[in-house]
């Protein structure tokens, strides 16, 4: 794990589950995407984490046309943001669905792509991912050339990390978000925040992200401890824990970036992030990474026992002090 000094700021402004009966202030539209992501570069972010919806109903899509009309749009102004598309499982179960975005190219090609780490519930819902889709699509990534951003919602979502480490089918650098607070998933506090810390591969960069009014608690952790965080209306649409008042994109960004300022963290630059993950460098350097070989192991239907990394020698799971 690479503790951080400038913050990596990772903005999910939509998601898929926010609709304009739940709050007004989401983007739904391609130019409502644009904007606020455009508006987000202009205060300060790293990485802008996409979902696309379908322009008519407003519903959740991997449709890449709606994903091209998207980047392109975020690109014509801010060339060098580090963009990545959702593959997510939650609405759609056929690979050739799922994997779609990842044949966008040339200035529309995605710099990342979700890949989630096991199948999970969701309070109302499932999002299922089957060990041969995880690796399948994360083959098709490397083939393709584009980073996974990896989720991972729990200890054992790690231990797959792990296991696709060790049969090459994922490349370091890594970058991970870590979601706490899901009622099926590690929770939004330090005990369980600091197991999945320790349970990192190496050479990764880690992004805090809090579900709900869990947000601000689990972003002020990751600034204050050296990590990264992901912020915006798709993992939390309240700005106080008492629900009273509704967010915008904007109020949840301004509040980080003001957290960050008083520990004294810079919001890193696209242009160090992507050689600090050893993207392309954008505009006329192209996007993505370098394509990885493929792993010549067929995935696998059912998974041998893997075991965890040793666990560290102290006597109790804490958060490490960020380098001075």
């Amino acid at each position: 794990m690479y503790p951080l000094d400038d913050l990596i700021v990772n903005f999910a402004p939509t998601g898929m589950v926010p609709t304009r009966e739940m709050t007004p202030h989401v983007p739904l539209h391609c130019n409502e995407i644009i904007d606020e992501v455009l508006h987000a570069v202009e205060l300060g972010i790293t990485v802008a984490h996409l979902h696309a919806r379908d322009k008519t109903t407003g519903e959740p899509t991997q449709d890449p046309e709606v994903y091209a009309t998207i980047i392109d749009g975020i690109r014509r102004d801010a060339p060098d943001l580090v963009l990545c598309v959702s593959l997510s499982g939650r609405r759609q179960a056929a690979f050739a669905l799922r994997s779609a975005p990842l044949e966008l190219d040339g200035i529309l090609k995605p710099d990342m792509a979700s890949l989630t780490l096991s199948s999970l519930n969701f309070p109302s819902q499932a999002s299922v991912n089957e060990p041969e889709m995880i690796q399948t699509l994360a083959i098709k990534m490397n083939a393709r050339g584009i980073k996974p951003e990896l989720e991972a919602f729990d200890l054992g979502m790690l231990n797959y990390a792990h296991y696709l480490i060790k049969k090459t089918i994922l490349h370091p650098p890594y970058y991970i978000n870590l979601l706490f607070g899901n009622i099926a998933g590690a929770q939004a506090n330090l005990a369980q925040a600091g197991m999945m810390l320790m349970h990192l591969p190496e050479h990764c960069y880690a992004a805090f992200a809090g579900l709900g009014t869990c947000q601000l608690a689990m972003n002020s952790i990751a600034i204050a401890n050296g990590q990264a965080v992901r912020v915006g209306l798709e993992d939390n649409i309240w700005f106080d824990s008492a629900k009273s008042r509704l967010a915008t994109n904007t109020d949840l960004l301004q509040r980080v970036l003001t957290i960050a300022a008083y520990h004294d963290r810079k919001i890193m630059k696209p242009s160090s992030f992507r050689r600090r993950l050893n993207l392309k460098p954008g505009a006329q350097g192209g996007y993505g990474c370098k394509v990885e070989s493929a792993t010549t192991e067929a995935p696998e239907q059912q998974l041998p026992d893997t075991k965890l990394p040793p666990e560290p020698t102290r006597s109790h799971p804490t958060i490490s002090n960020r380098p001075h």
